[in-house]
Protein backbone atom coordinates (compact mmCIF):
# COMPACT_ATOMS: atom_id res chain seq x y z
CA UNK A 1 0.00 0.00 0.00
CA UNK A 2 2.87 2.41 1.03
CA UNK A 3 4.24 1.51 -2.49
CA UNK A 4 1.44 2.42 -4.61
CA UNK A 5 1.79 6.00 -1.97
CA UNK A 6 5.19 6.36 -3.24
CA UNK A 7 4.65 5.63 -7.13
CA UNK A 8 1.23 7.80 -7.52
CA UNK A 9 3.35 11.09 -5.73
CA UNK A 10 6.09 10.53 -8.23
CA UNK A 11 3.64 10.20 -11.22
CA UNK A 12 2.46 13.51 -9.44
CA UNK A 13 5.70 15.02 -9.43
CA UNK A 14 6.72 13.76 -13.37
CA UNK A 15 3.36 15.47 -14.48
CA UNK A 16 4.61 19.03 -12.71
CA UNK A 17 7.92 18.89 -13.71
CA UNK A 18 9.76 19.31 -17.26
CA UNK A 19 12.52 19.40 -18.95
CA UNK A 20 13.68 23.01 -20.99
CA UNK A 21 15.69 22.48 -23.94
CA UNK A 22 18.76 23.85 -21.97
CA UNK A 23 18.57 20.57 -20.10
CA UNK A 24 17.14 22.17 -16.93
CA UNK A 25 14.43 20.75 -14.81
CA UNK A 26 11.38 23.19 -13.78
CA UNK A 27 7.83 22.86 -13.12
CA UNK A 28 5.53 22.28 -15.89
CA UNK A 29 4.12 25.04 -17.31
CA UNK A 30 -0.09 25.47 -18.11
CA UNK A 31 -0.04 25.93 -22.00
CA UNK A 32 -3.36 28.19 -21.11
CA UNK A 33 -1.47 29.94 -18.44
CA UNK A 34 -0.57 33.03 -20.84
CA UNK A 35 -4.25 33.24 -22.53
CA UNK A 36 -5.59 33.45 -18.61
CA UNK A 37 -3.18 35.35 -17.16
CA UNK A 38 -4.63 38.72 -16.24
CA UNK A 39 -2.53 41.64 -17.34
CA UNK A 40 -1.58 44.12 -14.45
CA UNK A 41 -3.47 47.34 -14.19
CA UNK A 42 -1.77 50.80 -15.36
CA UNK A 43 -1.57 53.72 -12.84
CA UNK A 44 -1.55 57.05 -13.81
CA UNK A 45 1.30 59.18 -12.46
CA UNK A 46 2.18 63.20 -12.18
CA UNK A 47 5.64 63.61 -12.50
CA UNK A 48 6.92 67.41 -12.05
CA UNK A 49 9.55 68.88 -13.26
CA UNK A 50 10.23 72.40 -12.97
CA UNK A 51 6.63 74.38 -13.51
CA UNK A 52 5.39 71.77 -15.99
CA UNK A 53 3.51 68.49 -14.97
CA UNK A 54 3.71 65.58 -17.15
CA UNK A 55 1.07 63.14 -16.70
CA UNK A 56 2.42 59.48 -17.29
CA UNK A 57 0.42 56.28 -18.07
CA UNK A 58 2.49 52.89 -17.00
CA UNK A 59 2.22 49.28 -15.76
CA UNK A 60 2.07 49.63 -11.98
CA UNK A 61 4.74 46.60 -11.67
CA UNK A 62 6.89 48.83 -13.87
CA UNK A 63 10.47 50.07 -12.37
CA UNK A 64 11.17 54.18 -11.99
CA UNK A 65 13.88 53.22 -14.88
CA UNK A 66 11.04 52.53 -17.16
CA UNK A 67 9.71 55.69 -16.26
CA UNK A 68 12.56 58.04 -16.72
CA UNK A 69 13.24 56.51 -20.37
CA UNK A 70 9.45 57.17 -21.19
CA UNK A 71 10.01 60.88 -19.52
CA UNK A 72 12.89 61.43 -21.56
CA UNK A 73 11.00 62.80 -24.84
CA UNK A 74 8.74 65.02 -23.39
CA UNK A 75 11.62 66.75 -21.20
CA UNK A 76 14.15 66.31 -23.05
CA UNK A 77 16.91 65.00 -20.29
CA UNK A 78 18.51 61.91 -20.77
CA UNK A 79 17.39 58.74 -18.83
CA UNK A 80 20.88 58.61 -17.03
CA UNK A 81 20.60 62.35 -15.31
CA UNK A 82 17.18 62.18 -14.09
CA UNK A 83 16.81 61.94 -10.42
CA UNK A 84 13.15 61.55 -9.22
CA UNK A 85 12.05 62.21 -5.64
CA UNK A 86 8.89 60.45 -4.50
CA UNK A 87 7.61 60.91 -0.91
CA UNK A 88 10.52 62.91 -0.39
CA UNK A 89 13.27 60.21 -1.33
CA UNK A 90 15.40 59.43 -4.15
CA UNK A 91 14.24 56.22 -5.89
CA UNK A 92 17.14 53.52 -7.66
CA UNK A 93 16.20 52.85 -11.15
CA UNK A 94 15.49 49.02 -10.53
CA UNK A 95 13.10 50.04 -7.79
CA UNK A 96 9.39 48.57 -8.58
CA UNK A 97 6.57 51.33 -8.59
CA UNK A 98 4.07 49.08 -6.74
CA UNK A 99 6.68 48.09 -4.08
CA UNK A 100 7.47 51.37 -2.41
CA UNK A 101 3.66 51.95 -2.76
CA UNK A 102 2.99 53.79 -5.63
CA UNK A 103 -0.80 54.25 -6.74
CA UNK A 104 -3.05 55.78 -8.96
CA UNK A 105 -2.50 59.44 -9.49
CA UNK A 106 0.38 59.30 -7.14
CA UNK A 107 2.66 62.34 -7.39
CA UNK A 108 6.52 62.76 -8.17
CA UNK A 109 9.37 65.67 -8.81
CA UNK A 110 11.76 64.91 -11.61
CA UNK A 111 15.02 66.59 -11.06
CA UNK A 112 18.23 67.78 -13.46
CA UNK A 113 21.38 65.45 -11.78
CA UNK A 114 24.28 67.47 -13.20
CA UNK A 115 26.94 65.13 -11.14
CA UNK A 116 25.61 61.98 -13.47
CA UNK A 117 25.29 63.88 -16.57
CA UNK A 118 29.54 64.22 -15.71
CA UNK A 119 30.26 60.80 -15.63
CA UNK A 120 28.17 60.67 -18.75
CA UNK A 121 29.63 62.64 -20.76
CA UNK A 122 33.62 61.63 -18.87
CA UNK A 123 32.42 57.76 -20.09
CA UNK A 124 31.48 59.08 -23.38
CA UNK A 125 34.47 60.65 -24.24
CA UNK A 126 36.48 57.56 -22.77
CA UNK A 127 34.54 55.16 -24.87
CA UNK A 128 35.14 57.70 -27.80
CA UNK A 129 39.23 57.24 -27.20
CA UNK A 130 39.11 53.62 -27.07
CA UNK A 131 36.90 53.03 -30.04
CA UNK A 132 39.66 55.71 -31.56
CA UNK A 133 42.49 53.19 -30.32
CA UNK A 134 40.49 50.62 -31.49
CA UNK A 135 40.29 51.57 -34.92
CA UNK A 136 43.84 52.07 -35.24
CA UNK A 137 45.24 48.85 -34.07
CA UNK A 138 43.20 47.51 -36.73
CA UNK A 139 43.94 49.36 -39.68
CA UNK A 140 47.89 48.51 -38.33
CA UNK A 141 46.99 45.04 -38.43
CA UNK A 142 45.56 45.14 -41.93
CA UNK A 143 49.10 47.07 -43.12
CA UNK A 144 51.35 44.38 -41.31
CA UNK A 145 49.03 41.87 -42.94
CA UNK A 146 50.05 43.14 -46.06
CA UNK A 147 54.02 43.55 -45.15
CA UNK A 148 53.59 39.72 -43.91
CA UNK A 149 52.71 39.14 -47.54
CA UNK A 150 56.22 40.29 -48.76
CA UNK A 151 58.07 38.62 -46.43
CA UNK A 152 56.70 35.51 -47.19
CA UNK A 153 57.92 36.17 -50.75
CA UNK A 154 61.44 37.16 -49.81
CA UNK A 155 61.73 34.12 -47.77
CA UNK A 156 60.61 31.79 -50.42
CA UNK A 157 62.73 33.38 -52.81
CA UNK A 158 65.95 33.26 -50.77
CA UNK A 159 64.83 29.43 -49.62
CA UNK A 160 65.23 28.63 -53.66
CA UNK A 161 68.61 30.08 -53.55
CA UNK A 162 67.62 33.21 -55.16
CA UNK A 163 68.91 36.78 -54.40
CA UNK A 164 67.38 39.90 -53.31
CA UNK A 165 68.72 43.21 -52.75
CA UNK A 166 69.82 44.65 -49.60
CA UNK A 167 67.69 47.59 -50.39
CA UNK A 168 64.80 46.13 -50.93
CA UNK A 169 64.94 44.35 -47.47
CA UNK A 170 65.83 47.30 -45.40
CA UNK A 171 62.91 49.44 -46.93
CA UNK A 172 60.67 46.58 -45.39
CA UNK A 173 62.75 47.01 -42.45
CA UNK A 174 61.89 50.04 -42.19
CA UNK A 175 58.24 49.81 -43.02
CA UNK A 176 57.51 46.95 -40.43
CA UNK A 177 59.39 49.54 -37.60
CA UNK A 178 57.32 52.41 -39.18
CA UNK A 179 54.10 50.37 -38.08
CA UNK A 180 55.48 49.70 -34.49
CA UNK A 181 56.02 53.04 -33.99
CA UNK A 182 52.71 53.80 -34.53
CA UNK A 183 51.34 51.04 -31.90
CA UNK A 184 53.90 53.06 -29.50
CA UNK A 185 51.65 56.13 -29.76
CA UNK A 186 48.57 54.42 -28.89
CA UNK A 187 47.85 55.11 -25.52
CA UNK A 188 44.78 53.25 -23.57
CA UNK A 189 44.58 54.08 -19.94
CA UNK A 190 43.01 51.92 -17.93
CA UNK A 191 41.64 48.04 -17.59
CA UNK A 192 40.77 47.94 -21.93
CA UNK A 193 41.70 44.20 -22.06
CA UNK A 194 40.68 44.01 -25.39
CA UNK A 195 42.41 46.79 -27.17
CA UNK A 196 45.87 46.50 -24.85
CA UNK A 197 46.05 42.92 -26.02
CA UNK A 198 44.96 43.25 -29.78
CA UNK A 199 48.25 45.77 -29.24
CA UNK A 200 50.58 43.53 -27.52
CA UNK A 201 49.66 40.98 -30.35
CA UNK A 202 50.30 43.27 -33.07
CA UNK A 203 53.50 44.22 -31.46
CA UNK A 204 55.13 40.77 -31.28
CA UNK A 205 53.93 40.40 -34.46
CA UNK A 206 55.93 43.20 -36.03
CA UNK A 207 58.74 42.27 -33.79
CA UNK A 208 58.86 38.47 -34.96
CA UNK A 209 58.46 39.72 -39.41
CA UNK A 210 61.95 42.40 -38.28
CA UNK A 211 63.27 39.42 -36.72
CA UNK A 212 62.75 37.25 -39.87
CA UNK A 213 63.82 39.67 -42.62
CA UNK A 214 67.46 40.01 -40.46
CA UNK A 215 68.25 36.68 -40.36
CA UNK A 216 66.79 36.42 -44.45
CA UNK A 217 69.66 39.55 -44.77
CA UNK A 218 72.64 38.00 -43.33
CA UNK A 219 71.94 34.43 -45.26
CA UNK A 220 71.52 36.68 -48.47
CA UNK A 221 75.11 38.66 -48.02
CA UNK A 222 76.74 35.24 -47.24
CA UNK A 223 75.36 34.21 -50.23
CA UNK A 224 76.31 36.81 -52.30
CA UNK A 225 79.77 36.43 -51.28
CA UNK A 226 80.16 33.12 -51.48
CA UNK A 227 79.06 33.69 -56.12
CA UNK A 228 81.10 36.52 -55.98
CA UNK A 229 84.26 34.42 -54.75
CA UNK A 230 83.56 31.96 -56.68
CA UNK A 231 83.26 34.13 -60.21
CA UNK A 232 86.61 35.89 -59.57
CA UNK A 233 88.82 32.72 -58.59
CA UNK A 234 89.37 31.99 -62.36
CA UNK A 235 90.98 35.11 -62.96
CA UNK A 236 93.22 34.89 -59.56
CA UNK A 237 94.00 31.70 -61.22
CA UNK A 238 95.21 33.43 -64.43
CA UNK A 239 97.17 36.29 -62.92
CA UNK A 240 99.19 33.46 -61.24
CA UNK A 241 100.06 31.35 -63.88
CA UNK A 242 100.80 34.39 -65.76
CA UNK A 243 103.02 35.56 -62.84
CA UNK A 244 104.76 32.13 -62.63
CA UNK A 245 105.50 32.50 -66.39
CA UNK A 246 107.10 35.41 -66.64
CA UNK A 247 109.09 35.19 -63.25
CA UNK A 248 112.33 34.29 -64.96
CA UNK A 249 112.63 37.11 -67.56
CA UNK A 250 112.12 39.52 -64.30
CA UNK A 251 114.69 37.75 -62.48
CA UNK A 252 117.12 38.48 -64.73
CA UNK A 253 116.55 41.67 -65.84
CA UNK A 254 116.94 42.73 -62.51
CA UNK A 255 120.09 40.66 -62.43
CA UNK A 256 121.52 42.62 -65.14
CA UNK A 257 119.88 46.02 -63.12
CA UNK A 258 122.28 44.99 -59.88
CA UNK A 259 125.33 43.93 -61.75
CA UNK A 260 125.66 47.50 -63.64
CA UNK A 261 125.20 49.18 -60.43
CA UNK A 262 128.26 47.14 -58.70
CA UNK A 263 130.33 47.85 -61.97
CA UNK A 264 129.86 51.12 -61.53
CA UNK A 265 130.89 51.40 -58.57
CA UNK A 266 134.43 49.38 -59.19
CA UNK A 267 133.28 46.28 -58.07
CA UNK A 268 131.39 43.18 -59.67
CA UNK A 269 128.90 41.08 -57.81
CA UNK A 270 128.34 37.25 -59.36
CA UNK A 271 127.02 34.33 -57.98
CA UNK A 272 130.01 32.02 -59.03
CA UNK A 273 132.30 31.61 -56.08
CA UNK A 274 136.24 31.04 -56.90
CA UNK A 275 137.96 28.16 -55.29
CA UNK A 276 141.08 28.79 -53.23
CA UNK A 277 143.95 26.75 -51.68
CA UNK A 278 143.86 26.20 -47.86
CA UNK A 279 147.52 27.81 -47.58
CA UNK A 280 148.07 31.11 -49.33
CA UNK A 281 151.42 31.18 -51.56
CA UNK A 282 153.92 33.41 -49.60
CA UNK A 283 155.71 35.81 -52.13
CA UNK A 284 158.25 38.26 -51.07
CA UNK A 285 158.35 42.06 -51.86
CA UNK A 286 160.76 43.62 -54.01
CA UNK A 287 163.23 45.65 -52.93
CA UNK A 288 162.56 49.31 -52.26
CA UNK A 289 162.68 51.93 -55.10
CA UNK A 290 162.37 55.22 -55.49
CA UNK A 291 158.65 54.78 -57.19
CA UNK A 292 156.46 51.82 -57.08
CA UNK A 293 153.31 51.29 -58.30
CA UNK A 294 150.02 50.76 -56.32
CA UNK A 295 148.05 47.43 -56.62
CA UNK A 296 145.30 48.72 -58.98
CA UNK A 297 147.88 50.26 -61.42
CA UNK A 298 145.91 53.12 -61.69
CA UNK A 299 148.12 55.84 -59.16
CA UNK A 300 152.01 56.44 -58.42
CA UNK A 301 153.08 57.02 -55.26
CA UNK A 302 156.73 58.62 -55.01
CA UNK A 303 159.05 57.51 -52.00
CA UNK A 304 160.65 60.27 -50.22
CA UNK A 305 163.99 60.16 -48.68
CA UNK A 306 163.63 61.34 -45.01
CA UNK A 307 167.25 61.79 -43.92
CA UNK A 308 167.58 64.80 -46.09
CA UNK A 309 164.94 66.05 -44.01
CA UNK A 310 166.42 65.94 -40.67
CA UNK A 311 169.83 67.81 -41.63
Amino acid sequence: MMRMRELTSVKEKNNELEVRPGGMLVQKRDPDEALNRIPPPTIRVRVKYGSIYQEMIINSTATFGELKKMLSGPTGLHHEDQKIIYKDKERASKTFLDVVGVKDRSKMVLLDDPVSREKRYVEARRNAKIAKAAKAVSDIGLEVDRLAGQVSALELVISKGGKVADETMSNLIELLMNQLLKLDEIKVDGPYGDVNQQKKLQVEKVQKFVETLDVLKIKNTKRNRVNNGVTTAPNRHQSGRSVEKFAPIAAASQQREVSSKNTSRGVVVTTQWETFDSLPTIIQAPPSTSTSTSITGETKQHNFNWDLLLK
